[in-house]
């Protein structure tokens, strides 16, 4: 294996940006989902886990610059948190730690398919990065995985990995990597810690990429799988790693499983 692309979101749920050489530590890839925007009325960590409220945040581009972020909606200019606030249609502030006691609202996926992007549906409830490092706005761990077998065409940007890995392998060969290890590039070594369960964001449209409820569907038909001891089979697509040792990775790096 190789990697053939890497990713980071800056800015939780808005699209990021493709690097060609990226940083990687406990804390994940450098510049990884370190902010978000808050709900200045609710107090909670905006995200398109919830499509009826956040989908518009898939229609602006966050990008690392100057040691910060920049913003950009959908014709490329600049966007500060007004700009934002109108487009969203609720005050947003930018935030680079999470308030005590956030949690994340995950709508049912199926509900979703169901209903509507703009329906009101059920949702759970769970916290922030419970396998990463304090500082950070991840779902669940530092680094997701997918490979491009898995992939089948669908275009990255969809299930926002950090590492897409090139391999003649069969799809979802992923699931078989949970509690081994992998080395990327010189230095960095990883441990495949679960299955990657996927929600409603996928489906979305993701800035120029139209909505497409297939990048749903297909791993429910194909791979509902028990993410972690104790859940039940879940769609899951990719998988979720923990950093052992850092390191600097580059596109075109070789990956070895042990």
């Amino acid at each position: 294996m190789r990697v053939a692309a890497l990713y980071r979101h800056p800015v939780k749920s808005m699209l990021g940006e493709e690097v060609s050489r990226a940083r990687i530590d406990e804390h994940g890839v450098e510049g990884d989902r370190r902010r978000a925007l808050l709900d200045v009325a609710t107090g909670r960590v905006a995200s398109a886990k919830q499509p009826c409220a956040w989908r518009q945040l898939l229609t602006l581009r966050a990008e690392t610059k100057d040691g910060g972020v920049r913003i950009t909606g959908p014709d490329g200019g600049e966007l500060d948190e007004d700009a934002i606030s109108a487009l969203v249609g609720r005050p947003v502030r930018l935030i680079t730690e999470r308030p005590p006691g956030s949690v994340l609202l995950r709508s049912v996926p199926e509900q979703v398919l169901a209903d509507g992007i703009e329906a009101e549906v059920e949702y759970t409830v769970q916290d922030f990065g419970k396998a990463a490092a304090p500082g950070s706005f991840f779902d669940f761990a530092p680094l997701h995985l997918v490979t491009t077998a898995t992939l089948a065409g669908t275009p990255a940007a969809r299930y926002r990995p950090n590492l897409v890995l090139e391999t003649d392998g069969e799809p979802f060969t992923e699931n078989d990597w949970v509690g081994r290890e992998l080395t990327v590039g010189a230095d960095l070594r990883l441990r495949v810690i679960a299955a990657s369960p996927r929600c409603a964001v996928p489906t979305l449209a993701h800035g120029e990429l139209p909505a497409d409820p297939e990048a749903l569907r297909r791993p429910a038909r194909l791979n509902r799988v028990v993410p972690l001891p104790g859940m039940d089979p879940l769609p899951c697509l990719g998988v979720y790693a923990q950093i052992l040792a850092p390191g600097t990775v580059e596109a075109g790096d070789e990956v070895e499983l042990h």
